[in-house]
């Protein structure tokens, strides 16, 4: 599997839509995510697992909480990464569930959480999958990882370090 470009909007301690373009990078062969504690290093890695699993290691049990504190309550939360697997380019994007304001009378409404996978084929973004388990059960098969081996194979989460060293081989 190989990163593209990921893109979060009012996601973590991001309110404005924030591009980080991986391809960027291709030449350098490995690169290091680097800045001052708060300045959303960890998020980075959380949107994407987010946008490939659903859930973010950071917040086990509390994706309510993804959604960034900075965020007006018009403001859209979404994530977006474009990977390639093989000789395959695929984007997948989602939203946490969230409130927003009503669109007639007053108060909120819930909106539930949202995925939508596209393949990107012959120069154009084609739909392959909507909602959060659909989209999950096609992202299993195209990346080939549980979000669990994909957390201990690809991303070692900030807080998931002790269990990486005390990991059995199997």
């Amino acid at each position: 599997m190989r990163l593209h470009r990921l893109e979060l909007e009012g996601f973590g301690p991001f309110r404005d839509r924030q591009v980080v373009d991986f391809d960027a990078y291709e030449g350098d062969g490995i690169f290091l995510i680097t800045g001052r504690t708060g300045a959303g290093k960890s998020s980075v890695l959380d949107g994407v697992c987010f946008a490939l699993y659903g859930s973010a290691p950071r917040y086990d049990g509390a994706e309510k909480r993804l959604r960034s504190d900075h965020c007006a309550p018009e403001d859209p939360t979404r994530v977006s990464v474009e990977f390639t697997v093989g000789d395959r380019r695929w984007k997948v994007t989602r939203s946490p569930e969230y409130q927003r304001p009503k669109k007639r009378g007053e108060g909120f409404t819930t909106l539930a959480p949202d995925a939508h996978l596209d393949e990107y084929v012959e120069g154009e973004w084609i739909g392959r999958q909507r909602g959060p388990r659909n989209v999950a059960l096609e992202l299993d098969e195209i990346v080939g990882l549980s979000q669990q081996q994909f957390l201990q194979v690809i991303l070692l989460a900030q807080n998931r370090f002790a269990e990486f060293l005390l990991a059995k081989n199997d």
